[in-house]
């Protein structure tokens, strides 16, 4: 759930609607969704290409450190 919180809360400092996430990165917008809402879990190819497009670690999208 971690994870879905903080990909949402950094789409939004981004400005960044969940169409333009999911085109950016390759996936249905319906997937970027349930991502945020925590109802699936992205695989790690597609952890380490959301860490890239907002600038942060990994640890920091799965909740391992602040």
């Amino acid at each position: 759930m971690i994870l879905g919180y903080r990909l949402k809360e950094l789409r939004k400092e981004k400005n960044m609607s969940r169409q333009a996430l999911a085109d950016l990165i390759f996936v249905n917008v319906r997937t970027i969704s349930y991502w945020e809402l925590g109802q699936r879990e992205c695989n790690l190819e597609q952890l380490i290409t959301l860490s890239k497009v907002f600038g942060v670690s990994t640890d920091y999208l799965l909740g391992l450190e602040d």
